[in-house]
């Protein structure tokens, strides 16, 4: 079974997308952090793939990307921005710091579960 992991600090957003990803058969773990998100990626491996905030208190998912990208054991997984930024800067820089694909929220649900689809192997 393929894993993601969601690192979102909005109870609500959180809950929607572990259950659009728990629809479609994935296991999904959940930080509401960055700094969460790399204590559970340095003690647990591996997710297929994750899905990441930006706008979060303490280190943003900008910071948590470039952790990762620059981590060996981390820096093929697939990451999806998920954010209110929705300016096309955003996106970009947000691409260029290492990110996969983003969407911007609100979202449709069918676009987050086809592009989760879209980058698991």
């Amino acid at each position: 079974m393929k894993s993601v992991l969601v690192v979102e600090d909005s109870q609500t957003d959180q809950r929607l997308i572990v259950a659009l990803l728990q629809q479609v058969g994935l296991k999904v773990n959940v930080a509401d952090s960055a700094e969460s998100a790399w204590l559970w990626l340095t003690a647990n491996g591996q997710p297929d793939l994750i899905v990441l905030d930006i706008v979060m208190p303490g280190l943003s998912g900008l910071d948590l990307c470039r952790q990762i990208r620059a981590n060996s054991r981390l820096e093929n997984i697939p990451i999806i921005f998920c954010s209110s930024k929705a300016q096309q800067f955003d996106q970009f820089w947000a691409l260029r710091q290492g990110g996969n694909a983003y969407i911007t929220k609100p979202f449709a649900p069918l676009d987050l579960v086809q592009t989760v689809r879209n980058h698991l192997n």
